[in-house]
């Protein structure tokens, strides 16, 4: 038997991560897309250039074969999940994220979704999501008297 240092503050870490992924559910539990969450959320980063909107999601460990997405009513979609190992031995320490995960973000409504980008490569989602003509920046020249 070997002994280890109790530390009360990961104890309770735990217990908010447990009581917040209870809260999250109980507000999914309609039909209204909104609210719907996952057992956890992978970062993003959103930049936008003069063409297009770029989202970058890190799902490391998530097969491609497990993500969807989705753009409905002006709101991009991301979801998946992420598959544990289902083998016989005992856990020493569990800090991956498994399950299930949802993100949205509500789009302008200047982009060509017919025209969106995804591509997926080792554990990463690049989405483009290219503006409307509209959109894009003009320069006018204005003559100075």
């Amino acid at each position: 038997m070997s002994l280890s240092i109790w530390d009360p503050l990961v104890e309770m870490e735990n217990l908010i991560d447990r009581y917040n992924r209870s809260s999250r559910r109980a507000l999914a539990t309609g039909d209204d897309r909104h609210f719907e969450t996952g057992d956890w959320m992978p970062v993003v980063d959103i930049s936008e250039t003069e063409e297009a909107f770029n989202i970058k999601a890190e799902l490391p460990g998530v097969d491609k074969e497990n993500v969807s997405i989705n753009i409905d009513k002006g709101v991009l979609t991301i979801k998946g999940e992420k598959k544990t190992e289902t083998e016989d031995k005992k856990q020493h320490r569990v800090e991956c994220s498994y399950g299930s995960f949802v993100r949205s973000f509500t789009l302008p409504q200047s982009i060509k979704v017919e025209e969106v980008e995804a591509e997926y490569n080792n554990g990463i989602l690049n989405l483009t999501i290219p503006k409307s003509e509209e959109a894009k920046p003009k320069e006018i020249k204005v003559n100075i008297k």
